[in-house]
């Protein structure tokens, strides 16, 4: 995991939804490669954030009031959606939210629509997607709303690979999930990651998410209070108190030291700030 190149800067980023304020200057990056996830509770504005990325935030009824954001050095703030994918992003939105009385075919085909690439292209992101998960190969005739909640989820996380995004944006992929199924959704997160593809994750199983990441920040009623690497808040007493529970001991030590420091001793960089809720 983790690259050296900047592949997604959000800036000082305000939104809301009317007078109701969701977002308020946040600021993150995503390097080239990395994972980076996002934590916090209902209502912190995790959501809102992945559609201010994608740009979907205007079919909420929401707006960006203020901020830029950036995806490879150029400013995608005032893309339409279709471009946004076409630049090279794909969000899965919380819920799966698959066409249900469409094909599981027809529900990877539709995830193409606006990417950029020829037919060959479209075929190899097929073939990729199958190889991810093989079941959707298996039922490609079936209707999506005959799949399980993990297939849906698997559906719509490979709907999405079709574009063949550099940037992949995750809401909640594990929500309903049993814990075997999300499991199996953690390990394909990281097998995307692991063939390039950058991702930032908003997940509320903060000892999931901390697993997977490089980086974390942490959102609360709109504003990042905490970030830093992931595995500084793992072991964060705060974080674990708030997001992991007091006698999760074990989900924080489970988490790999990724900050690539040449500190081999154990000790973890503190995370860079703890603000109260506002």
């Amino acid at each position: 995991m983790g690259g050296t190149g900047l592949a997604l800067e959000v800036s000082d980023l305000s939104a809301g939804y009317g007078p109701v304020r969701a977002l308020r200057e946040v600021s993150l990056t995503v390097p080239e490669g990395a994972v980076v996830t996002v934590l916090g509770g209902n209502g912190a504005g995790k959501s809102t954030l992945l559609r201010a990325v994608s740009r979907t935030l205007s079919f909420h009824g929401g707006a960006v009031t203020s901020g830029s954001v950036s995806f490879g050095g150029r400013q995608i703030g005032a893309l339409a959606p279709d471009r946004v994918v076409a630049a090279g992003i794909s969000q899965v939105p919380e819920g799966r939210q698959v066409f249900a009385r469409m094909s599981v075919e027809d529900n990877l085909r539709a995830g193409a629509l606006g990417a950029r690439g020829d037919r060959r292209a479209r075929a190899a992101a097929l073939r990729r997607v199958h190889e991810l998960f093989p079941v959707l190969a298996d039922r490609a005739r079936q209707r999506a709303g005959l799949l399980s909640g993990g297939e849906q989820q698997m559906l719509a996380v490979g709907r999405a690979l079709m574009a063949a995004p550099r940037l992949l944006l995750l809401d909640e992929p594990s929500l309903g999930l049993a814990p075997l199924m999300a499991a199996r959704i953690a390990d394909t997160i990281r097998e995307i990651n692991a063939q390039g593809t950058a991702v930032l994750l908003v997940e509320q199983n903060a000892a999931l998410a901390l697993r997977l990441a490089d980086r974390a920040y942490v959102l609360e009623v709109g504003e990042v209070t905490l970030s830093g690497p992931a595995a500084a808040l793992a072991a964060s007493d705060e974080v674990r108190r708030r997001y992991l529970g007091v006698v999760d001991e074990t989900a924080a030590g489970d988490v790999p030291d990724v900050s690539g420091g040449p500190d081999s001793t154990g000790a973890r960089p503190a995370p860079a700030r703890w603000e109260g809720v506002r």
